[in-house]
């Protein structure tokens, strides 16, 4: 005899069932405690949502660069992505605020700042228009110079030099202006071609020097500390759409403790990797004067648009608390 199901009973797990999503969710290569802000941010939304949203990561580039994932996340072949803000910027021109040289006084002031509603959520919802919206930040530290032959001491000592760049016309502008000739290329061709002399240096954080292996090739890092650009967690429009009023909630809430804890675990992960370049690469670390490059870098200021203009003025007036 065939049981049959009450129609209330069908409907609620009709119902549960329209209710479960799971975020497809992209990323490149990253430093460890990023990572476990990603998996932080993954557990929260599962833990917040009682398990009707869970989040699939594709790590590691498998969907492609940074570029090509937020694409995706523009077509909807993927829901969400972290990349660095800088890139953003050929998307919503006032990302280009980020890759500015020089802009943050210290990482203090670079968390009062991303911590400031009123300073990021315009920012966020500068790309809502094309299919989606920034969550929150992760601190990705202070970019430096780092060359394969000699330090970077002095601006002089960038000149003719072929810099590796992110794919932002600021950072390509900024590059120029200190007298080297900028090569945006993505992460990935990175260490053949300082390998291949291709490239004589690049420009990022210590992770790059151990997670990358690029401290392999490339044996002087220099901190001038330049620019303090955030990656920014980014999802799409249709993935929220098809999440409950009280999903969105949960996940928006999940994006920003997952930031809470990358702080607790950023600095010593830093230190870290500054450590293991040195002990098992042989990395030369070396501190420059950086008031000739702040000089050297100030006319990119004068080109600025009125809208960047006052979000610069916006993220100075926060400093020197």
């Amino acid at each position: 005899m065939t049981r049959l199901i009450p129609m209330t009973a069908m409907a609620l797990v009709l119902a549960s069932a329209a209710q479960a999503e799971t975020l497809r969710f992209g990323y490149a290569q990253n430093a460890t405690p990023t990572v476990e802000a990603m998996q932080k941010f993954a557990a929260l939304v599962e833990e917040k949502t009682g398990g009707e949203v869970t989040v699939q990561f594709f790590p590691d580039g498998q969907l492609g660069g940074e570029r090509e994932m937020v694409e995706m996340v523009q077509g909807g072949a993927l829901d969400m992505t972290k990349v660095s803000g800088g890139l953003l910027e050929s998307f919503a021109p006032v990302y280009g605020v980020f890759p500015m040289p020089y802009l943050f006084d210290d990482q203090d002031h670079f968390y009062r700042v991303m911590d400031d509603a009123a300073i990021m959520e315009p920012i966020y919802q500068s790309t809502a228009d094309l299919g989606f919206t920034g969550l929150t930040y992760y601190n990705s530290g202070a970019r430096n110079f780092y060359t394969s032959k000699t330090p970077v001491m002095a601006v002089e000592d960038l000149k003719g030099l072929k810099i590796r760049v992110l794919q932002s016309p600021t950072a390509i502008r900024m590059t120029e202006l200190l007298g080297a000739t900028p090569v945006a290329m993505g992460q990935a061709e990175v260490y053949t071609s300082l390998q291949q002399g291709v490239l004589d240096g690049a420009e990022n954080n210590e992770f790059a020097l151990t997670i990358a292996r690029h401290a392999e090739v490339a044996k002087h890092y220099s901190y001038d500390g330049h620019t303090r650009i955030p990656d920014i967690l980014l999802i799409g429009t249709a993935a929220m759409d098809r999440l409950t009023e009280d999903q969105r909630s949960a996940v928006t809430q999940a994006a920003v403790e997952s930031t809470d804890f990358h702080k607790t675990v950023w600095d010593d992960a830093v230190e870290a990797a500054a450590t293991e370049a040195k002990d098992d690469f042989g990395m030369e670390f070396h501190q420059p004067d950086i008031a000739p490059f702040r000089e050297a870098v100030a006319p990119i200021y004068d080109e600025l648009d009125d809208t960047n203009a006052a979000v610069v003025d916006q993220i100075r007036a926060a400093g020197g608390a």
